[in-house]
């Protein structure tokens, strides 16, 4: 089963889980969780081939959503279910094909479309990282500088690097082959009748007006929402008014 991060404890609120995006894990999620805990327990997993969890030969979002299932059925009730990029997709897909599982959904910053976001680059980039010579994250900071110059993103794939081990905790090779299915999205049932919430970042272009029909067509209750001054990566970027705008449909506009 997927590794778990568990922040909180247990109220009459539902549990909510929490699914990275690529090349994330559980513990990027260590602030945002921390704040949502105050009412009520949070489980932060690291996705397949990503963090602490297992690897596999595949990565596909029926596989990503099985995985889920499993560790909300590990807990014996639905959950509310948040997921960003990557992670959102992987909700989604649960809650289109095992809609019994998910109270209620937010999608942060992604749609059920396939996009042409080229991510191989930074799998190159991580790739290119001699760690025999490294001894400290700055270290891998200044060698992943030469071939991406996003500091942002040198700083986020350094998490997923185990210094002690000199290796990265990410399946590159098996995310690389598995790239065109992790752009796309899959063919699953649904609708998901649930209350869903696309919140995404103003100045990203991951969530169009384009998309809404295919949206709605999925998530027929979905709602809509935008973080003024954020892009992709809207919850590191704007924390607080991140967990300000989850906590506030959990607690009034989820339940309507």
């Amino acid at each position: 089963m997927l590794n778990v991060i568990e922040h909180g404890t247990a109220t009459t609120e539902p549990d909510l889980l929490i699914v990275h995006g690529l090349f994330g894990s559980g513990r990027n999620w260590g602030a945002i969780a921390k704040r949502l805990a105050a009412t009520r327990r949070i489980l932060c997993v690291d996705q397949r081939n990503h963090g602490l969890s297992p690897w596999y030969d595949s990565h596909s979002y029926e596989d990503m959503a099985a995985d889920l299932a499993e560790v909300i059925q590990a807990q014996g009730k639905p959950m509310d279910v948040l997921g960003h990029s990557m992670g959102g997709k992987a909700a989604m897909v649960l809650a289109l094909t095992r809609p019994e599982l998910v109270n209620r959904l937010i999608v942060a910053d992604i749609a059920p479309v396939a996009y042409s976001h080229d991510q191989n680059q930074n799998i190159e980039a991580m790739r290119s990282v001699d760690l025999s010579k490294v001894e400290k994250r700055s270290d891998a900071i200044e060698q992943l500088a030469v071939h991406l110059e996003d500091t942002t993103l040198q700083t986020f794939f350094t998490q997923s690097l185990d210094l002690k081990e000199k290796q990265w905790r990410l399946n590159l090779d098996v995310l690389d082959r598995e790239m065109p299915k992790i752009l796309s999205f899959p063919e699953v049932g649904g609708p998901y009748a649930g209350p869903t919430l696309f919140l995404s970042g103003a100045t990203s272009d991951y969530v169009t007006h384009d998309y809404r029909p295919t949206i709605r067509e999925k998530f027929p209750k979905a709602r809509f929402a935008k973080i003024t001054g954020a892009g992709h990566w809207l919850h590191a970027e704007k924390p607080r008014e991140f967990v300000s705008s989850v906590q506030a449909w959990l607690d009034l506009d989820g339940r309507a």
